[in-house]
């Protein structure tokens, strides 16, 4: 009878091992799926979308919402871009970000 309560103790380990393992892999592929969706390509181009926005005074569409939410963690880059910074008036861009519910970066 000791050697049945044994093997009962060894299998509920083995089982108890095996559930560990499955939920650490479950999070190990979450989080790398999480980091995957997390990388943006800072393009500038990608926000042409709000070209006119940022130029005049038209509303940002939702093309250019949707493009400047995707490139939000670029934002710093861009304006501290001496390339770019003659083509972006702040007070139209901080105007669009607001429209678009992006919080305006503090670079």
């Amino acid at each position: 009878m000791d050697e049945n309560l044994g093997f009962w103790a060894i299998l509920k380990r083995e089982k108890m091992k095996a559930s560990h393992i499955a939920v650490c892999a479950i999070l190990v592929l979450l989080l790398a799926e999480t980091q995957v969706s997390m990388a943006v390509t800072c393009t500038p181009t990608e926000l042409n979308p709000c070209r006119s926005a940022i130029t005049s005074s038209s509303p940002p569409t939702k093309l250019c919402c949707s493009k400047l939410k995707e490139q939000q963690p670029c934002l710093c880059q861009y304006l501290k871009n001496p390339n770019l910074k003659k083509y972006i008036d702040p007070a139209k861009a901080r105007k669009v970000a607001a429209a678009c519910g992006v919080p305006v970066p503090k670079c």
